[in-house]
């Protein structure tokens, strides 16, 4: 509740910005609950005002690969909301999000996928871009993941990307346990084929 007050008070404040940012530089390089508290800040604001987040995008982006798991859960959730609003912006730091991608932990890793989905959903010219790093996202996330990553980044391709991510995501159900692998196939609109024991 308090974070919630907060926000509300900084929304309507005449400059937002700087105490936006002074909440997202203690998030990245604060300790303990100083830090805690004020990426539940981000968290609510990313809900309420994405649109004020824009033009700190550039940390967000550092902060996804933050070692507080709370900041890294904020920047997961700021990152998609701000992308929606604010494409051309978020893309300016692709280079730097697909860099994180790989050191990010899970909770990071599926902001930045919700944020690459969004991308794409938004602009066909996104996805020549994020094609291959969503492939690698398809690929390597652990089976529990792949519903909920395939549910998101299928939906937002388009053509030849969607044909090529969705080829990934057919290789992996032979592979994965069968009541996952069912589900996926039912998003997809495909049979599984019976396997062989």
């Amino acid at each position: 509740a308090r974070a919630q007050t907060l926000v509300t008070a900084i929304a309507a404040s005449i400059e937002p910005s700087e105490a936006i940012d002074q909440h997202i530089d203690t998030m990245i390089n604060g300790k303990g609950a100083t830090a805690g508290h004020s990426a539940m800040v981000i968290s609510v604001m990313a809900q309420e005002h994405p649109d004020l987040l824009v033009p700190l995008v550039d940390k967000l982006s550092v902060a996804v690969v933050s070692k507080n798991r709370k900041t890294v859960q904020a920047a997961a959730e700021a990152l998609p909301e701000v992308a929606r609003v604010a494409p051309a912006r978020v893309a300016k730091q692709l280079d730097k999000l697909k860099v994180a991608f790989e050191p990010a932990s899970s909770v990071g890793q599926d902001g930045l996928v919700r944020t690459f989905a969004t991308l794409c959903a938004a602009s066909v010219a996104y996805q020549r871009r994020l094609e291959q790093i969503l492939a690698t996202a398809l690929t390597t996330v652990e089976p529990r993941g792949l519903l909920r990553w395939t549910e998101t980044i299928l939906p937002s391709l388009k053509g030849e990307p969607h044909a090529r991510a969705r080829a990934v995501v057919e290789q992996r159900l032979e592979h994965i346990p069968r009541p996952m692998a069912q589900k996926i196939a039912e998003f997809m609109g495909i049979k599984l084929r019976p396997r062989l024991v």
